[in-house]
């Protein structure tokens, strides 16, 4: 999943992130990018239409109000508050912009002078050691590490995939290189496969309008799609599945197993029919599925 070419320079700047990549900066132990990047990271406790309450991932990245999360962490919430390493807390004003296809929302938050974390405008090297830090089943503030496994395109979209563990909780969250820049944001997982994940590439943060009108909660969920319940900010599970032919009822009673072997479990199915995607997230029955 490769582009041919990335954001021009001019672009980014004119986007008024702050600070760009430098060649000049020294790489960190693991310590010192958790120490460099926590006070911009962000826990986003999220109560969606249906009243449920979960925990996401955010962090400031285009100014000192403004943060990047997945969109469908907060695609049907109605109340966002966000939670700093420190504890300070904070209200979520609302969506500025949000880019469905890249799984990306730019949320503004209340006053808070925070330095945003700087992105990376260059491509991190295939097996070069990233770290993600994010809120995995809710223990908030974790940081984890892995590898740029590769670099793909799928469905049209560039993705970075890591062998970073990745777990509800961290989605939206900022995959890391070892110079402390952000250089994506946590979107998905393979749901047939081990530490299998992707994460959208920072560059593409800069497609996003940060001079749009915030949109206030109660007029977001109206934005989402209809037949998508909430994710429960989880990653966005994807498994590959043909559409008809011999195989189709072995890959259905393999699904099957795929759905027992996850009784209790919110998943989210993703049907791809006429090049438009449905999602679908559920809880698995515990008696499984027959």
């Amino acid at each position: 999943m490769t582009h041919t070419s990335l954001f021009a320079t001019a672009v980014y700047a004119g986007f008024a992130l702050a600070g760009s990549s430098s060649p000049l900066r020294a790489e960190l132990k693991p310590d010192q990018v958790y120490s460099a990047v926590s006070p911009s990271i962000i826990a986003l406790d999220v109560e969606n239409v249906a009243g449920r309450h979960f925990v996401g991932t955010a962090f400031l990245a285009a100014g000192k109000r403004l943060a990047v999360t997945a969109w469908h962490v907060i695609h049907d919430a109605r109340h966002v508050e966000a939670r700093f390493s420190d504890n300070q807390r904070l209200a979520v004003v609302g969506l500025v912009d949000k880019n469905e296809k890249l799984d990306l929302a730019m949320l503004q938050l209340d006053t808070v002078s925070r330095p945003p974390i700087t992105l990376a405008t260059s491509t991190p090297r295939i097996g070069s050691r990233v770290y993600l830090v994010g809120c995995p089943r809710g223990l908030d503030f974790s940081i984890s590490e892995g590898l740029i496994s590769q670099i793909r395109t799928l469905d049209g979209v560039r993705y970075y995939q890591l062998s970073c563990p990745i777990s509800p909780g961290d989605s939206g969250g900022p995959v890391l290189n070892e110079r402390g820049e952000a250089i994506g944001v946590v979107s998905w997982r393979q749901a047939d496969a081990e530490n299998v994940g992707f994460a959208i590439p920072s560059p593409e943060i800069a497609s996003m309008n940060a001079t749009l009108p915030v949109i206030a909660w109660s007029a977001v969920a109206p934005l989402s799609p209809r037949q998508a319940p909430s994710p429960d900010a989880a990653p966005q599970v994807r498994t590959a599945m043909p559409t008809g032919g011999q195989d189709g009822a072995d890959t259905y009673h393999g699904f099957q197993e795929f759905l027992a072997a996850r009784s209790g479990h919110r998943v989210t199915v993703i049907v791809q029919e006429r090049g438009k995607e449905t999602p679908f997230t559920f809880e698995v029955p515990k008696a499984g599925v027959k």
